[in-house]
């Protein structure tokens, strides 16, 4: 998905000539301690090159068809070998002006794109070898026909998907969308997260300084915290090896909305 992603914004930004400049977010994948995703937790995995620059991702070579005089050709991919359909998308990224994919040594045509994506559609039968040829430059892979899709390429979450707008608001009332210094301004709503807060709780640090999951709750992170939604900080403490089901969250959500919002106080 990544990789279409940026085709997309590739595309937007040639064919708009009124955008004169952009920047990709990011050049690699980077630290980032609030993050609990793609398996990895204190990552941010938006990176066209993995965290240890070992492992130039599709998107980075989507880039350098356009941006790069260096003649290459790539085939995009790579790690998706068991496909379960019986005609299979191939796509190849170069900055060529042609493209001719062979398929176990037989040529099944060339193709010619402007924006230097290359679209092939496949049969998939047994184990079959690719090989793009554009110019001098030549790229190979492997695709094999499965009967029951590889488990493996797919990412189980620990915890619960729930999106802002999966969330009940009512007007005036709390709900997993307010922040938390919202929450915890009324009596009821530090009632209403006593469960939430047990659950990371790890106990107390000498001097009786607060601790969740080992993390020291300072003055200053109680503070950054109040500006967080519920929502937000629930899955933000993925990283702690804590989580929280979708149906605990929808009855925190259904909670917090029987609370009224305090209402602030009418500036003088």
């Amino acid at each position: 998905y990544q990789a279409y992603y940026h085709e997309e914004l590739i595309r937007q930004l040639y064919t708009r000539k009124y955008l004169w400049a952009t920047h990709v977010w990011n050049m690699f994948d980077f630290g980032a301690d609030a993050r609990a995703e793609g398996g990895e937790n204190g990552q941010n995995h938006k990176g066209l090159v993995t965290f240890d620059r070992k492992y130039k991702k599709d998107s980075f070579y989507a880039y350098k068809a356009w941006l790069s005089d260096d003649p290459f050709v790539h085939i995009c991919g790579k790690r998706y070998v068991d496909r379960v359909e019986d005609v299979t998308r191939v796509t190849v990224y170069s900055n060529q002006p042609s493209v001719e994919l062979f398929v176990n040594g037989e040529s099944i045509g060339a193709k010619e794109a402007a924006d230097h994506f290359f679209y092939f559609d496949v049969k998939n039968v047994g184990e079959t070898k690719l090989e793009a040829v554009a110019g001098e430059c030549r790229d190979e892979s492997v695709i094999k026909k499965v009967d029951t899709f590889n488990e493996a390429y797919r990412l189980v979450e620990k915890g619960a998907i729930l999106n802002w707008f999966d969330v009940t608001e009512p007007a005036g009332r709390l709900s997993l969308n307010s922040k938390m210094s919202e929450i915890m301004a009324t009596f009821k709503g530090k009632l209403a997260l006593a469960g939430v807060f047990k659950k990371i709780m790890g106990g107390k640090k000498k001097g009786g300084a607060k601790k969740a999951a080992g993390f020291e709750l300072t003055e200053d992170v109680m503070q950054m915290m109040g500006g967080f939604t519920l929502l937000r900080l629930t899955s933000m403490i993925g990283m702690m090896d804590v989580s929280f089901s979708k149906e605990e969250l929808l009855a925190l959500n259904k909670k917090l909305n029987r609370i009224k919002k305090k209402k602030e106080k009418a500036k003088k």
